[in-house]
């Protein structure tokens, strides 16, 4: 099978995660992976980035497929339900809201810097050394550890899903991609009854 340019998406996932370690204003680039899917599906009315340029998920299938790193059984059916990816579509956009208020907090001089990454949203790990100061104020930074933390939390979901149950079963429940086909449904309803009306 030929190999396209975007097959190859995996590397900068892996690189993003590597560059947050040593510099977490990286973790901004991130925000390529949030608004990008959104836009496709919007634009396009399909997946497009989920089934095609979507690193985290090349690299799940390639650490799970080629490797020989995931024991490749179906999910339980709860998890695939519609009632878990709502519920963790919800959870997921409070957490996002969350961040951003602490982001907000020190934007406001309410609250000091927190140099940690917060890993599974409980567990705080300090991360001094990816921060010794910018030209940027800290609500800057804040907004990377916060979002950086999201980002490593749900590359650790997914690897531990990508073991247990098939390779891209983060896709399943992944909140983007759950954005992606609530907006990608509402575009062909809105199709369908533009073509009816017609």
């Amino acid at each position: 099978m030929k190999k396209h340019w975007y097959d190859y998406l995996w590397v900068l996932s892996a690189v993003y995660l590597a560059l947050g370690f040593f510099n977490i204003l990286f973790a901004w680039l991130g925000l390529l992976c949030f608004f990008l899917p959104l836009l496709i599906s919007l634009i396009r009315g399909t997946k497009g980035y989920c089934n095609r340029y979507c690193g985290r998920g090349q690299l799940l299938s390639l650490l799970g497929g080629r490797l020989g790193l995931s024991r490749k059984r179906d999910m339980p059916r709860w998890m695939r339900s519609r009632a878990f990816r709502y519920g963790f579509l919800a959870f997921f956009l409070t957490m996002f809201l969350v961040m951003l208020w602490n982001t907000y907090l020190v934007f406001s001089a309410s609250q000091d810097l927190k140099q940690a990454v917060t890993l599974l949203w409980t567990f705080k790990l300090p991360w001094h050394w990816a921060y010794r100061g910018s030209l940027f104020h800290d609500g800057v930074a804040q907004f990377a550890f916060g979002f950086y933390s999201i980002m490593l939390t749900s590359t650790l979901l997914g690897l531990i899903t990508m073991a247990l149950f098939k390779p891209r079963s983060w896709c399943v429940y992944c909140p983007m991609g759950t954005m992606t086909q609530l907006i990608c449904r509402a575009k062909a309803k809105h199709s369908d009854s533009s073509g009816g009306a017609l």
